[in-house]
């Protein structure tokens, strides 16, 4: 049976679902540099960068292996814009009994694959993408008849699933969670190690060239270019985290450095959300280290906790509540999102980091993202649109079925609570214990209220006072609604006083 195997951008994986079976006398492997795909949200330029020359690299190394490929570039003369077209064109040129694919990680992209068999009357066989480790019948049927789904108990079963950091049928050192100990703040002195840097070879190189040329008008610093771009590179990251990296990464994965944007951490979501690295031999390769003496427990099971919990899980959330989830505003947020997202042009110095971080690398890490950027959005009450779009555009491992979740129910609590159990809202007092952010910026952080004061301490209660109707009810967070109302009527007031000025100036455009 002649075969036209589609592979997609986030695909890059030679023992992805939808090659196997391949018979190289018959088949041929298509895949595009899609200009609808790189522009139905202005992505990061380095973000586009990088996955075209890692699709280039991966081209080559399936012609290299035997496989017939037909790959296009984005600046061919017959590139058609879009896969779905690509797939046409290659239709009208040979003669195929079926097309094979493996799951996209998007619902849109899902919703454009089903409709072509009807479209093009040929069969298309959408396969299960066996890359992840739980497939999202299975998560439906964990989450099942349960009221909240909560990932600490969906993770435990996934220990128990693939025989990680078990002892038997207990977790390893009796404790299945050692969150407790991986909070640490920076202290002075960190030996924070370099990040991997990539080589930028001619395939890089003419991307780059490309990149800056059609995707100008995009959001980010394309050079300089350290990304890894094969898989044997990406294993180079992933041996390198483990060495240098991973036995601090518990201590300080919530920790926030000025000019340390990489920290401690593995750096390797964008290999593993396009396909270079595979999951389980990330958590394998953590717990061999573990086993050998290498690193604590309380920093492996942190790192495979992201993996085989949290990454499964939101994508589990995102393909059983789709497309509604897309939707939801718990707290129906309706402010713009500020300017500064994209410029950095803030006073808030924690804010003006992160952002510029974002521009020069397509990546900050995971409290940068949750506690600094995310929770400004939150208590703004930014549109979740709007935030889910910027989250989705300047990160280089960014694809919505991991962006969404995170975005809409960790970040926002957009979903009213069906992910997180609280808004994961917070005063200056917490960045700057987590950071060093705020011994230079022009803010106040110990000031509450005023033209000097940190504005996330003022914010923080008025976000409260908003939504009082809407959390006042939520066990975790109802002792702050008494601290709230053991403060007086004064001090609310100009708890409202300072924030209502303080978006009046966002809103207008003046400097915050």
């Amino acid at each position: 049976m002649k075969t036209l195997r589609l592979i997609l951008g986030d695909q890059l994986s030679q023992s992805i679902s939808s090659l196997k079976g391949h018979n190289p006398d018959t088949d041929i492997i298509l895949m595009c540099e899609a200009w609808n795909e790189a522009t139905y949200v202005k992505h990061h330029k380095k973000k586009i960068a990088f996955l075209f020359s890692a699709m280039r690299h991966f081209s080559e190394g399936l012609k290299n292996k035997g496989f017939n490929v037909e790959y296009t570039a984005l600046d061919a003369s017959d590139n058609a814009g879009s896969f779905s077209v690509e797939v046409k064109r290659m239709l009208s040129k040979y003669n195929f009994d079926q097309i094979v694919v493996t799951h996209p990680g998007e619902y849109r992209v899902l919703e454009e694959l089903q409709s072509l068999e009807d479209e093009l009357n040929i069969p298309v066989e959408i396969r299960e993408d066996d890359r992840f480790l739980c497939t999202p019948s299975e998560f439906v049927s964990w989450a099942k008849d349960r009221k909240q789904l909560r990932m600490e108990y969906f993770y435990r079963e996934m220990r128990k699933k693939y025989s990680v950091l078990m002892d038997d049928d207990a977790p390893a050192g009796g404790q299945w969670n050692y969150d407790a100990e991986n909070r640490k703040p920076p202290k002075e002195g960190l030996d924070v190690p370099a990040p991997y840097i990539g080589t930028v070879d001619d395939i890089t190189q003419e991307v780059i060239s490309l990149v800056s040329k059609r995707f100008d008008t995009h959001f980010g610093d394309i050079e300089p270019f350290y990304f890894a771009v094969t898989r044997a590179d990406a294993l180079q990251v992933l041996d390198q985290f483990i060495a240098q990296r991973l036995p601090h990464f518990g201590d300080y994965q919530d920790a926030m450095i000025e000019g340390e944007p990489w920290m401690y951490h593995s750096h390797i979501s964008f290999y593993l959300n396009c396909g270079l690295l595979l999951p389980l031999e990330c958590v394998q390769a953590a717990e061999t280290a573990y086993q050998q003496g290498k690193v604590p427990l309380n920093a492996v099971e942190g790192f495979i906790r992201q993996i085989i919990g949290w990454r499964e899980y939101v994508r589990g959330i995102y393909w059983l509540k789709m497309p509604e989830y897309a939707d939801q505003n718990f707290f129906e947020a309706q402010r713009p999102l500020p300017d500064f997202y994209w410029t950095a042009n803030t006073k808030m110095n924690c804010v003006r980091q992160c952002v510029l971080e974002t521009k020069k690398n397509a990546y900050a890490h995971h409290i940068q993202r949750l506690m600094v950027l995310g929770n400004f959005a939150l208590l703004a009450g930014i549109d979740p649109k709007h935030v889910n779009e910027w989250f989705l555009i300047v990160y280089a491992d960014a694809y919505e079925w991991v962006e969404l979740p995170n975005v809409s129910g960790m970040i926002l609590f957009a979903d009213g609570g069906y992910l997180a159990s609280k808004p994961y809202a917070a005063g200056g007092s917490y960045i700057n214990k987590m950071s060093d952010y705020c011994k230079n910026c022009s803010y106040k952080v110990t000031e509450k209220n005023g033209p000097d004061a940190c504005p996330f301490n003022y914010l923080y209660w008025d976000f409260l006072d908003r939504n009082r109707e809407k959390l006042s009810g939520n066990h975790r967070i109802g002792m702050m609604y008494k601290t709230f109302e053991r403060m007086g009527e004064d001090k609310q007031k100009t708890i409202r006083d300072d924030s209502q000025e303080f978006f009046s100036k966002v809103d207008n455009d003046i400097l915050v």
